[in-house]
């Protein structure tokens, strides 16, 4: 029976294990050992490490970003289920690499081997700075000294399709994508913001935009394109923005309240809980809602502007327009704008 509670969405597949496995193997010893990465490219590539799984210098799909929802429902596939259910919901700590089951994964840096358990290990590589690879069968221990690119941890488990890659400063989450960091890595898409809603409370439907007094929640939905497809049911799947800001100007344009930041996941993740940062609403790519497994469905991403709702009564009655811009980590950018009215002293 498949275990639909998998955070990654893990679809089982009808493969021989020894056979990929073997292959695999064939086409490592076949490419040799890899070179290691010099001061030259890491100008060229734009990073300071380059991928985990063959080949090194070269960009592979990303089919989860970092910071990402990360969502296990205890309720039904419902809208209902969606606004108000219990469960488990996080940040993604890293980015997920696309790979066939079974290929080999190197340590992007040289280090020592730290923690290994059945599906995952840690490697530090001194000055604060480790990498978790998860989502394989570890083949190495704990105290192992690993050279980057050339040591085989381990290989990617059967029905995951991907190597999870989450690096470590001072014990907190960095974003690999981030210039500087894994490298080849080019974006070209644009995010879009898809909507802009305004609520009465967390979980309440949408209020309309014509009349709004008091305390309001400014939500959004945003999403960003993966720069390279992913196969099989994750292509065309979302990921979030590295960035979204909003501001709010008068009907004629003039700034009435300047640039705020909703949410930044360019260099790590915030110190704030899932719930702060996404609206309720929001659910991942294959979410999972009680026994529902939502095979190749992509997920919802609703950010909340402001952890606290807006109190209108900081701006005179009238019309107004929220202006929100979603940025990924390569500056792409693009920006939705909803008209909206106050009327805090009319009836």
């Amino acid at each position: 029976m498949t275990n639909y509670t998998h955070i990654s969405g893990i679809i089982p597949r009808r493969i021989s294990w020894a056979a990929v496995v073997l292959a695999t193997i064939a086409l490592a010893l076949t490419l040799g050992p890899a070179r290691a990465l010099g001061t030259g490219d890491r100008a060229a590539n734009g990073g300071t490490y380059q991928w985990p799984v063959k080949p090194f210098n070269r960009q592979h799909p990303v089919r989860g970003s970092f910071a990402d929802p990360r969502t296990v429902f205890k309720a039904s596939p419902t809208l209902r289920g969606a606004l108000t259910g219990r469960g488990t919901f996080s940040l993604h700590r890293g980015v997920d690499i696309v790979a066939p089951d079974g290929s080999l994964v190197y340590p992007v840096a040289s280090g020592t081997v730290t923690y290994v358990n059945a599906h995952w290990l840690k490697v530090d590589s001194g000055g604060g700075r480790a990498f978790e690879y998860w989502h394989i069968h570890p083949m190495v221990s704990v105290g192992a000294h690993v050279e980057a690119y050339q040591t085989v941890i381990g290989h990617i488990h059967r029905g995951s399709g991907h190597v999870h890659l989450t690096e470590l400063e001072n014990d907190r989450a960095v974003n690999p994508l981030a210039p500087g960091h894994i490298g080849p890595y080019a974006d070209h898409t644009t995010p879009r913001v898809t909507s802009i809603s305004f609520r009465g409370s967390e979980t309440s439907r949408d209020e309309l935009p014509n009349l709004l007094r008091g305390r309001v929640l400014l939500v959004a939905s945003a999403e960003d394109e993966p720069t390279m497809d992913a196969p099989e049911g994750w292509r065309g799947l979302p990921v979030t923005p590295a960035l979204m800001t909003w501001e709010i100007r008068s009907w004629d344009g003039r700034v009435v309240l300047g640039r705020q930041v909703a949410a930044d996941f360019r260099g790590s993740l915030p110190d704030r809980s899932f719930w702060q940062v996404y609206a309720r609403g929001t659910y991942q790519n294959m979410a999972v809602f009680g026994h529902h497994f939502s095979w190749g469905q992509p997920g919802s991403y609703l950010f909340k502007l402001a952890p606290k709702a807006f109190d209108t009564h900081t701006l005179r009655d009238g019309a107004y327009d929220l202006v929100v811009t979603a940025t990924d980590i390569r500056g792409n950018s693009s920006s939705l704008t909803r008209r909206f009215t106050i009327a805090n002293h009319r009836r």
